[in-house]
This record gives C-alpha cells, sequence and structure tokens, in this order.
C-alpha cells in the first residue's frame, strides 16, 4: 500500500479553520472599531447607511477596480448629510479635513463589505 497518499485529518479539510480565523479577524476588527472616538462612530453610522443602499451584487463597490470619482462622489454625499445635521447645531469645522477622514472611512468600510464572508465565500 501507498503511504504517501495518506493525508492527516486535518490537512483534508482546510477550509473550517480558515473560516474560524476569518471570524476571529472580523470579530478582532469589530472590537476595535467601539474604541473610535465618538464623531468617527457617528461618521461610521453614516458610512454604513449609505453603504447599505448600494450594498447589491454588481455594485461599484465590489467592482476589481472601485472608480476614484465614484468613491469622492460617495464621500461628498456623506459630508453633504453631516453638514444637513450640523445645520441644527451650529459647529465650526474644517470639512476639508473631515472629508478626508470620512473617505478613509469609507474606503475602510468598502474593504470590510467585499471581503466580508456572509454566504461563506469571500467576495469578489
Amino acid at each position: 500500500m501507498n503511504q504517501s497518499r495518506i493525508l492527516p485529518f486535518y490537512m483534508a479539510y482546510p477550509l473550517p479553520m480558515y473560516y474560524q480565523q476569518e471570524d476571529s479577524v472580523t470579530r478582532d476588527l469589530e472590537y476595535l472599531q467601539q474604541m473610535y472616538p465618538a464623531q468617527a462612530r457617528k461618521f461610521q453610522k453614516i458610512i454604513a447607511e449609505m453603504l447599505d443602499h448600494i450594498d447589491y451584487e454588481g455594485s461599484m463597490i465590489y467592482d476589481e477596480y472601485p472608480d476614484k470619482w465614484q468613491i469622492y462622489r460617495l464621500t461628498q454625499m456623506i459630508i453633504d448629510r453631516l453638514k444637513n445635521e450640523q445645520e441644527e447645531q451650529p459647529v465650526e469645522e474644517n470639512w476639508d479635513k473631515t472629508a478626508e477622514f470620512v473617505q478613509i472611512l469609507l474606503c475602510y468600510e468598502i474593504y470590510r463589505r467585499r471581503h466580508s464572508n456572509h454566504n461563506g465565500i469571500l467576495k469578489f
């Protein structure tokens, strides 16, 4: 009998271990997101709501190379929404720095959604 064909059990089914590692990474990222400052969590909530509207199969966020202009446009939509909410509470704010910060959070959220395994497979 050929002994070289026999695989150990842990090598025969490696995928369950892979998904356990992926779940632990997701839990770790969600825990660290809870440590964001209050304003960043507010931005993150609005970003998640905006992305929920365009999170479907074939969406621009799942393109292999998302268009930079589309990301910029989405950032401006989020900034406009923040400005409308700020009209109720007049606070002087540097919107250029806020737009850069929102774009960073937006890109991170798109990355997280692209690599989430809702169906048991990695997207894109």
